[in-house]
């Protein structure tokens, strides 16, 4: 497969990946440490902002991603690539609500933000619902 989101040939999103998993995980590692030693500085700080760097690398990972998605013509690799995306957004929303959990201030962390239990749960009921429906009768 030839990658639309590439650098002199080389694809991005297999790039990009590995910075997010590391954070992801490394975040989860000092969330153990934390319970194991007690010191808050693992919890407050060092799994907080791996988790938000982790989150933001994603998001990053996940647009070349998309490119590469979106120039898939063999119906195979569409399949496996729609699962991948299915599985990395639903493990990306576990992630934000994490982060989102961790906030001190909850929603009024990000002032933009005061409406986010309200967006999520119109997004989850407007595109979810109707992106299974679709799933399962083939689109």
């Amino acid at each position: 497969m030839v990658s639309k989101a590439s650098i002199v040939g080389h694809p991005i999103h297999p790039m990009l990946i590995p910075f997010p998993i590391g954070l992801l995980v490394f975040s989860l590692i000092a969330d153990l440490i934390y319970l194991w030693r007690g010191n808050p500085v693992w919890e407050n700080y060092i799994a907080f902002y791996t988790l938000l760097g982790g989150i933001i690398g994603a998001a990053a990972a996940a647009i070349p991603g998309l490119i590469d998605r979106a120039t898939l013509t063999d119906r195979a690799a569409v399949k496996v690539a729609n699962w991948h995306a299915r599985v990395n957004i639903v493990g990306l929303i576990i992630f934000i609500a994490s982060f989102y959990l961790r906030t001190s201030s909850g929603p009024k962390w990000i002032i933009s933000m005061p409406m986010l239990p309200f967006v999520l749960s119109h997004w989850r009921h407007r595109v979810i619902h109707r992106r299974i429906s679709w799933w399962r009768i083939g689109f």
